[in-house]
């Protein structure tokens, strides 16, 4: 591991505190800048110290902050593959660092040029692996420590290495995360994670107040990852490498003399549809309680291995791919599930929700019954899929403990009507009903919801009524920096000067795969990326900050990217702005002027010719986050009014539905 660090245009942006169309437009304006020593046409790498060098003559920066030195000579040398690697060891050192100060100090005396990572990992960490690394790493890393504390830079270098690989790892996002920790509800207790990844869902169950963390998870890496994450935030932890279903590390056979683990709650974000999972050497395992899992079903093995390892009385949280609620394959152990009154809910949530999931993926939540449980004769079943994330957390606690007290809340469905031929439970197709009540969103349930709404949207009014950027027509006002008249200019301008980069999607059909991807119709909904593509070259991935807008069509929408990681969908373009000269909120509001005035004129303004034609206000960078704010409140009170509409058709269905079958209004 020793070369000289190199650094993408995105890594130059970040190190000298600008943004990427800045360095876009550096390298066009000087004929001096680094030429690239790697990488491709489409993605050049540059030599840091050379990049280091330049900034420092150009009097763009005093010093490469230590932080990218770090990070980019982590990066030097090591191939993609390997980072993971790289970085766990690197958290491995982190925790020596804390807790043997003493003998780092003995190590950074050596005379050495590399060790080993065996000499700092600790037994209690998961997997076997070792990496050599150069010792002036580790005492950056420790210089670095020193500064920002073990824990803060372990959390850089984590952040980093997802950003680096945001392809390739799924992560699970922390609404979802932070949702199946609080049904979970392990307060006080000890959750299993069988499938844990880098540990966001561990870390979500510690934050809703789980005491005792364990996970295991078959990329040995990132159970390390996990491992240092969850011991340096100071949770007490104990993970294994390892495939869960294969060798399950806290079974029998791997515990202690008291046998299997028996946590007080399972949480799980299994792979989907992964059909080589072990049913061949699996066929007779003890923990298929509830009937061999087809091979077929390879999600149904983790549902019964949650179980097996939770205590009677303890809850089971995993998220499932749809399919999994109706596929012919599973029934037997679906209806197995249902008449011991182990399931308990199925929830759909919205698309995105998993990060490998072809549209809206559900959450199954299992009970383990205690001897002497009467079976239960009901479930919960409910669909957020249209809810956001705001609304939809609080939304489905509220139903789940109502569930428990209650007859009459919406979505509980008779087992009797599920017991059928096809064993379906899909939210989707019961959620909303009552006991022996219709199908649909509840009466009472939209009732409340369009209540909650328009006080959103008196909120969202009041906003606009007290905001002192909009003149007396209700107008947002437009001043210019030094008074006088004000001057426009345009997005080829804007471009041409290095404020902003223009960006679209490659002409050609994209290949379904993993990855997520923004699609017109997410743009114009303003939800999360549904799409999913492999990758493919000159993909533009998109990054917080970025206004993204649909080409051509009717319906126009520009949007502000909040969330980085997607691929960019056909039919987009995307704007990326210097955010030291342009408030992308600000252009994405006049760019929505634009598209309105296109649209009286009985014509639409978005081919990317004439983007790049349309005007904009010259205006200080101050003035423009003032406008910024001012079309957020606006947005926000056109979303509430949207959102009121739909709640308003969706109670005036369920009265309907209600009064035709006398439940409306019966004592």
């Amino acid at each position: 591991m020793h070369h000289s660090p190199t650094v993408t245009a995105a890594d130059i942006a970040r190190v000298a505190g600008v943004g990427r169309a800045a360095v876009s437009n550096w390298r066009r304006r000087f004929d001096d800048f680094p030429s690239p020593v790697g990488g491709t046409s489409s993605s050049p790498l540059f030599s840091l110290e050379d990049v280091g060098e330049w900034l420092r003559r150009q009097g763009k920066l005093a010093e490469v902050p230590l932080d990218e030195r770090v990070w980019q000579q982590v990066r030097a040398g090591v191939e993609d593959l390997q980072l993971a690697e790289v970085v766990g060891h690197l958290g491995a050192f982190l925790l020596f660092l804390d807790r043997s100060p003493a003998k780092w100090k003995q190590v950074a005396r050596r005379g050495d040029v590399e060790i080993s990572s065996q000499e700092f990992t600790a037994e209690y960490l998961p997997g076997t692996s070792s990496v050599t690394i150069e010792l002036s790493l580790l005492r950056a890393v420790a210089e670095l420590a020193e500064r920002r504390g073990a824990q803060a830079t372990f959390d850089f270098l984590h952040a980093r290495y997802l950003e680096a690989h945001s392809r390739r790892v799924a992560v699970l996002p922390p609404e979802v995360a932070g949702l199946m920790a609080d049904l979970a509800a392990a307060e006080g207790g000890t959750i299993l994670d069988p499938a844990c990844g880098v540990g966001n869902l561990l870390l979500a169950t510690a934050a809703a107040g789980a005491t005792r963390l364990l996970g295991q998870d078959r990329d040995e890496a990132a159970a390390r990852i996990a491992a240092v994450r969850l011991l340096l935030h100071g949770h007490e932890a104990s993970l294994r490498a390892g495939d869960s279903l294969r060798e399950d590390r806290f079974g029998s056979s791997f515990a202690s003399a008291f046998g299997s683990l028996q946590a007080d709650a399972v949480v799980c974000g299994p792979p989907f549809g992964e059909r080589s999972w072990g049913y061949e050497e699996l066929a007779g395992d003890v923990r298929w309680e509830y009937g061999v899992p087809p091979r077929g079903e390879p999600e149904l093995p983790w549902v019964q291995h949650g179980l097996f390892h939770v205590r009677p009385g303890g809850h089971v949280v995993v998220l499932m791919p749809a399919a999994a609620a109706d596929r012919r394959s599973g029934r037997r152990i679906r209806a197995r599930l249902l008449r011991t009154g182990a399931l308990r809910a199925v929830i759909a949530l919205p698309a995105g929700a998993a990060p490998n999931a072809l549209g809206a993926p559900h959450l199954w939540i299992l009970r383990r019954p205690q001897a002497g449980d009467p079976v239960p004769s009901r479930i919960l079943m409910m669909d957020v899929t249209e809810l956001p994330w705001t609304q939809l957390r609080e939304t489905v606690l509220e139903r789940w403990r109502d569930f428990h007290s209650s007859a009459e809340v919406d979505g509980i469905v008779p087992l009797i009507d599920l017991l059928d031929e096809d064993l379906d439970l899909t939210p989707g197709r019961h959620a909303g009903r009552r006991s022996g009540g219709s199908s649909g969103p509840g009466f009472m349930t939209s009732l409340d919801a369009v209540g909650s709404s328009a006080n959103a949207l008196q909120r969202a009014l009041e906003d606009l009524r007290t905001f002192r950027t909009f003149d007396r027509d209700g107008l947002p006002t437009l001043r210019a920096g030094g008074g006088g008249e004000l001057s426009r200019t345009t997005i080829a301008e804007q471009a041409r000067a290095g404020a902003l980069g223009v960006h679209q999607a490659p002409r050609s059909e994209p290949v379904s795969g993993n990855i997520p991807m923004l699609t017109v119709e997410d743009v114009i909904a303003g939800r999360a990326p549904t799409g999913r593509v492999s990758t493919a070259p000159d993909m533009v991935v998109v990054e917080p900050g970025d206004v993204v807008f649909p080409l051509g069509g009717r319906a126009f929408a520009a949007r502000v990217v909040h969330e980085g990681g997607a691929v960019l969908g056909p039919g987009l373009l995307l704007l990326r702005v210097d955010p030291e000269r342009v408030d992308p909120v600000c252009l994405a509001g006049f760019l929505r002027i634009a598209g309105d005035q296109a649209s009286d004129r009985g014509h639409t303004a978005t081919s990317r010719s004439e983007i790049r034609r349309v005007e904009i206000p010259r205006l200080p960078l101050e003035e423009q986050r003032r406008l910024g704010e001012a079309f957020q409140r606006l947005q926000a009170v056109e979303e509430t009014v949207n959102q009121v509409t739909n709640q308003a058709s969706a109670l005036v269905k369920a009265g309907l539905a209600a009064l035709g079958n006398g439940t409306l209004g019966a004592p």
